[in-house]
């Protein structure tokens, strides 16, 4: 998952947050250095991507950008999946998404010095341009592939991918609305977090 489903996932403790965001920049036993609910999240960080790289439906998803972007279609799918949690916002949460994303930038700051050095780099570009409510349209999708594919190793397809999701949008919302229920009752259940500004809805 990316940026806005591992923030959500990590309840109300700032430290589960801080660990479940800098889970991607902590490779291996790394995770020991850090306070015992930082380690949390950044352990919570990683069984979230295992569970959703297993599942069906995230595979049924992928299907749909493989042809260009091959192993990385994973990527995408993360953000259009962000995408549709900040879409479908109120069905999730009953803060309002600015409040939730608020504490997350408060929350890097507060915890700036164990931050590694990756995030300290990115940090403010990622707060002055309020990335992740830019994941709300076809745009800020576009924009946020555009400055992976320049940053990393994504292939430069936005094109093809802000396509194959205009074109599959639904079908895309169907997928996201049946997967992400299960990773909220899997953390909640396996983890013991308790996502108290979650509403609870009989999917």
């Amino acid at each position: 998952m990316n940026v806005l489903a591992h923030i959500y996932l990590s309840g109300d403790s700032e430290e589960i947050i801080i660990g479940n965001y800098i889970g991607d920049y902590v490779k291996g036993r790394d995770y020991l250095k850090y306070p015992e609910q930082v380690r949390k999240g950044i352990i919570l960080h990683r069984h979230i991507d295992g569970f959703t790289d297993r599942h069906p439906v995230v595979h049924r998803s992928k299907i749909h950008f493989s042809k260009k972007y091959h192993k990385y279609a994973g990527v995408v799918t993360d953000i259009i999946y962000d995408h549709f949690l900040t879409r479908e916002w109120s069905l999730f949460s009953r803060r309002p998404l600015e409040s939730v994303t608020y504490n997350f930038y408060r929350a890097m700051v507060n915890n700036y010095d164990i931050l590694p050095d990756k995030v300290k780099e990115m940090m403010p570009f990622f707060i002055i341009n309020n990335w992740i409510e830019t994941y709300q349209t076809r745009r800020g999708i576009g924009r946020t592939l555009r400055t992976l594919s320049r940053n990393t190793t994504l292939p430069n397809e936005t094109r093809f991918a802000i396509r194959m999701l205009k074109k599959n949008y639904f079908t895309l919302l169907d997928d996201f609305m049946e997967f992400f229920p299960q990773l909220i009752d899997y953390v909640e259940n396996d983890f013991g977090i308790e996502i108290s500004h979650r509403i609870t809805i009989p999917f």
